[in-house]
């Protein structure tokens, strides 16, 4: 069973004993041997085809040719053999590797996602895991134990603690579960992973700006750089150094100054030693390049799109209001009061973030793509900006309940939606999750999973690469040691172009 763990403040001279402390019940959980479900390694298979896929689309996206460039200036470093680039096979320092990969998934938003007291892109812990399994010549089974932590630590962090009305950044909760995955990975005792847990969750709490206003590259680096923090973490943690003790309930710590203050009280679920980790499954990926929030609403969009055409055109709509969570509408939507969100010049990652902007262009296209739907020939098209201007959201108590509702059966993550036509006619409609979601139309499995891969490859790796990843991956509980190396993907030749990278320091 499940055991809910309270978590509160404390003043230094209670001297709260070590395995009463958050990070020491996480390390605890990371150092448990239980095996994984069947069902668990399944998904574990889908999270890293569903990430090779992004980072594929990835490949020569301005963010990922910087970061792959800097990582390819740190040759393997001692103690392994280095961890690949993706894309181009080049070994580096594992911790470099994480940067790289985590940069190449992310870039997109177009992976996994979980929600509940806060937001999480759980799949952000594999390119972390994955860069020390290479390093050290783990197996697959092994991997899949670190993944199944991995995700279970950040979704029970994630379904406790709310970072974000604090404006600090998600991925304040992935650095101490990627440090707790590679403490699993390397069957490391719970002191050391105690250590790396909380140094990696010291080093990676930044604020929300990099996901408001003009939201600039960073976005995507942020969780890549809270991978290789908790790299780093677990090399100084394995070399006997130590961490701010303890981290989140001590009077000058996270909680106290960053999160709900000195009377803080979270209930923090966590298994109890032999139970399985399960929570990989409690996630759900993207059918769209898009923010989570905004999956639904492109479902609904293309929907409406095939049953009334006539919307495409802004001079038969009067207005377009979204009601919908409360996160939807002050996060990505109107309630923001960011004018960027309304800009046709405005970046990929601003609209990425901007519910008004997508549902227009899903509703005009009737779909959605990647690269295409953000382009800024596409973004500044007259009748899109003058469809958008008329796009605005509210938020619905109820929506906003059942997107934070426990009960995996009635969590929603969409709205309703009212169109006035030019005539005073109003056309109705809601959607409750995206079509991708298990609830939803059309659940993605295996099928779908490698769907998504074979698309976003296509014309980006060879069908013979293409095809050796995907039996590879589809093997990986039986992969043996030194062949981890197989979930690396190259690109087709003359895809990647080493040489136009820019120039840094390294």
């Amino acid at each position: 069973m499940v055991k809910e763990h309270h978590v509160r403040v404390y003043k230094s001279e209670e001297n709260l004993p070590r395995e009463e402390q958050l990070a020491h019940k996480i390390a605890v959980v990371a150092a448990d041997p239980v095996e994984v479900a069947p069902e668990v390694t399944e998904m574990v298979i889908n999270r890293i085809i569903d990430n090779a896929s992004v980072a594929i689309a990835s490949l020569n996206r301005a963010p990922i040719v910087a970061a792959r460039a800097q990582a390819l200036a740190h040759a393997p470093s001692t103690g392994g053999k280095g961890a690949k680039v993706f894309g181009i096979g080049e070994r580096v320092s594992p911790e470099w590797a994480a940067w790289a990969n985590g940069v190449a998934v992310r870039e997109l938003d177009y992976h996994d996602t979980f929600l509940a007291a806060d937001y999480s892109h759980p799949g952000d812990n594999i390119p972390p895991l994955l860069a020390v399994a290479q390093h050290v010549g783990s197996n697959g089974r092994d991997l899949v134990r670190a993944i199944a932590t991995g995700y279970e630590i950040q979704v029970n962090l994630v379904k406790a603690i709310c970072l974000h009305k604090h404006k600090i950044d998600h991925v304040a909760h992935l650095g101490p579960s990627a440090a707790a995955g590679i403490g699993t990975l390397l069957g490391l005792d719970v002191e050391t992973i105690f250590q790396s847990v909380g140094q990696a969750l010291h080093t990676t709490t930044a604020t929300r700006q990099s996901r408001k206003g003009e939201i600039s590259t960073w976005k995507a680096h942020a969780p890549a750089f809270a991978g290789k923090m908790a790299v780093e973490a677990a090399d100084r943690a394995m070399r006997g150094q130590t961490s701010p003790v303890p981290i989140y309930e001590g009077e000058d710590g996270v909680i106290a100054w960053m999160l709900d203050g000195p009377d803080a009280s979270y209930q923090v679920p966590l298994p109890t030693p032999g139970e399985a980790k399960r929570a990989i499954l409690d996630t759900y990926t993207k059918e769209h390049s898009a923010e989570y929030q905004a999956q639904a609403w492109i479902d609904l969009a293309r929907k409406l799109h095939g049953e009334y055409p006539d919307l495409k055109d802004p001079a038969n709509v009067r207005s377009v209001l979204i009601k919908t969570s409360h996160h939807t509408h002050y996060v990505i939507g109107s309630g923001a009061n960011d004018p960027q969100k309304y800009s046709p010049t405005a970046s990929r990652e601003t609209l990425d973030h901007s519910i008004p902007y997508i549902f227009t262009v899903a509703l005009q296209d009737g779909a959605w793509h990647h690269v295409d739907s953000y382009s800024p020939e596409r973004a500044a098209r007259p009748d899109t900006v003058d469809l958008w201007q008329k796009v605005t959201t509210e938020e619905d108590p109820e929506w906003t309940r059942r997107y934070h509702s426990l009960d995996i059966a009635e969590k929603a993550f969409g709205g309703s939606v009212e169109i006035t036509l030019a005539d005073g006619t109003v056309i109705k409609d809601e959607i409750a999750v995206a079509d991708a979601h298990p609830l939803g139309a059309r659940p993605f499995g295996r099928e779908q999973y490698v769907h998504k891969f074979r698309t976003l490859a296509a014309g980006l790796v060879e069908e013979a690469e293409i095809e050796r990843f995907l039996t590879a991956v589809e093997r990986l509980p039986h992969l043996a040691a030194g062949e981890l190396d197989q979930l690396n993907i190259t690109a087709a030749p003359g895809v990647i172009d080493i040489g136009t990278a820019p120039k840094g320091l390294f």
